[in-house]
């Protein structure tokens, strides 16, 4: 009986947090500006229950009573539970209503401040964001670096130590890449991004191929605009996804298809795990490895491009006019040093990250001052790219994940990039998968990810679904192979070097 009683107890903050959830995506997507306020007070209630509820002595009671269950659901269950509470119960409940009310007020002053380009209104609210991370690592512990404690938070067992040199390794050995490809000159009409293709075609041409080619249907989906691009789900039946139009239409397109990616994960997680701490994904690593696969190694291939092409002609023909597949698929990989992160292209996209996770870095150890921050992005960002944002809304502002207390956030999205490589590299091994990705079918890719990522849901940690996935740790070897590989075949022998 006391694994009953605990699963109602964990189903009943499942049940909180989704409904917490569903009021900030309406926050995003739907919500009256002037509802801000009273939204910021609803939802640090619902988070402020959940947390007790999940944090209480009769929590603790239960996880006692069950031991170690015989059956592998329950164990799996019991497991995680046991890490999220040992962890939770150092964050008092206070501490997590505080931090709910000032991220819905930090979002809506980012959103202001992006508007009119103003780094200087947000400022505040991102001093008190950092006070309020230091304030939580030190609450949960960490052995080396505050930071550990909230990357931890996305990327469980992952340290700021392991971190550095990876992102060094792969500056390493790409900047040189960048600096060819950027030498090399064009490898297409460029012009095609931005020709006329209505909002409303944008949305609808990429929620289609969403559908058919990645499997997100209505049946358990929908799609919404909103300022960022993300993925929510309060179910796996009920998976909403938002993208932003744009006159640059690849933002659109490949915005959805990134968070296509993301919910499909969320659906494949199995059953058995819905309403526990199991059901969702294993890590934000592993969750950007799905996103950046199916934006990148899928969406902007060849094979894509032949099969979706005629479709795309049919919808815009004003921008398909005097192309073909192959020249589609040069323009859609191009590589320029771009100041939007959520634009960059492969080859670029890693030192977007690496300039966060060294400003985070910074302003944690106190090394770097909040009012200095929009002038330090600015000198990264001309050292790596090359390029001076022209105002704060380009630079220092264009992110949410400040707004939002996600300090820690921004190296997943690199771990993800390499992950996405190691993991295809492992199912083309499958010569179904492999003929499939040959022809744009994914679906014997989408089954083996299900089988082989998905339903594992957080039963598994990363580095165990990675080594049983694809026979090894994590490592940069394929996914620095597959750019080199890539942009070399586009921008030809110049970019050899």
């Amino acid at each position: 009986m006391s694994m009953d009683e605990l699963r109602r107890r964990l189903g009943q903050v499942s049940d909180l947090n989704a409904a917490a959830g569903l009021m900030s995506w309406d926050q995003e997507t739907q919500m009256p500006p002037e509802a801000a306020h009273v939204r910021g007070l609803q939802m640090a209630t619902l988070e402020g229950l959940a947390h007790e509820l999940f944090t209480d002595a009769r929590t603790a009671e239960l996880l006692d009573a069950v031991g170690t269950p015989e059956d592998e659901t329950d164990a799996a269950v019991v497991r995680v539970t046991r890490r999220d509470h040992a962890k939770d119960t150092r964050l008092p409940t206070a501490f997590v209503e505080e931090t709910a009310r000032a991220r819905n007020e930090a979002h809506h002053a980012w959103l202001d401040a992006r508007e009119h380009s103003r780094f200087s209104t947000f400022a505040p609210h991102l001093e008190r964001m950092l006070d309020l991370a230091r304030r939580q690592a030190d609450l949960l512990g960490y052995e080396e670096h505050p930071y550990d404690a909230l990357l931890d938070e996305y990327e469980p067992g992952m340290r700021a130590s392991q971190v550095r040199p990876v992102f060094a390794d792969l500056r390493t050995r790409t900047l040189p890449l960048v600096r060819r490809v950027a030498a090399a000159g064009d490898a297409a009409d460029y012009g095609v991004l931005t020709r006329p293709f209505s909002p409303e075609a944008q949305k609808a041409f990429a929620w289609r191929v969403a559908g058919e080619a990645f499997g997100l249907k209505p049946e358990f989906a929908r799609q919404d605009e909103s300022a960022h691009p993300f993925q929510t789900n309060f179910s796996r039946s009920d998976v909403r996804v938002t993208t932003r139009v744009e006159p640059y239409w690849p933002a659109c397109l490949f915005g959805t298809w990134h968070e296509a990616g993301h919910a499909m994960y969320e659906r494949g997680v199995a059953p058995r795990w819905e309403r526990t701490p199991v059901s969702a994904g294993a890590s934000l690593g592993v969750h950007e490895s799905q996103s950046r696969m199916f934006e990148n190694l899928l969406a902007r291939s060849r094979p894509f491009w032949r099969r979706y092409f005629p479709q795309l002609a049919e919808v815009a023909p004003e921008v398909t006019a005097g192309q073909d597949p192959e020249t589609l698929y040069r323009a859609v990989n191009r590589v320029q040093p771009s100041l939007i992160r959520v634009e960059a292209d492969e080859v670029t996209y890693n030192f977007h990250i690496m300039l966060r996770f060294e400003l985070e870095l910074a302003l944690l150890e106190g090394t770097l001052k909040v009012h200095e921050l929009p002038e330090a992005w600015n000198a990264k960002m001309a050292e790596d790219l090359g390029l001076t944002p022209p105002d704060d809304a380009q630079g220092v502002l264009q992110d949410i994940h400040w707004s939002a207390g996600l300090i820690g956030y921004f190296p997943t999205y690199t771990l993800g990039n390499l992950l996405s490589v190691q993991l295809l590299e492992a199912a083309r091994r499958n010569e179904a998968v492999a003929a499939g990705i040959d022809r744009a079918e994914y679906g014997p890719l989408l089954a083996w990810l299900v089988e082989n990522v998905h339903q594992p849901g957080r039963s598994l940690t990363p580095g165990e679904i990675t080594e049983r996935a694809t026979g090894r740790a994590l490592t940069a070897d394929p996914y620095v192979a597959y750019l080199h590989e890539k942009y070399e075949d586009i921008y030809g022998r110049k970019a050899e070097g």
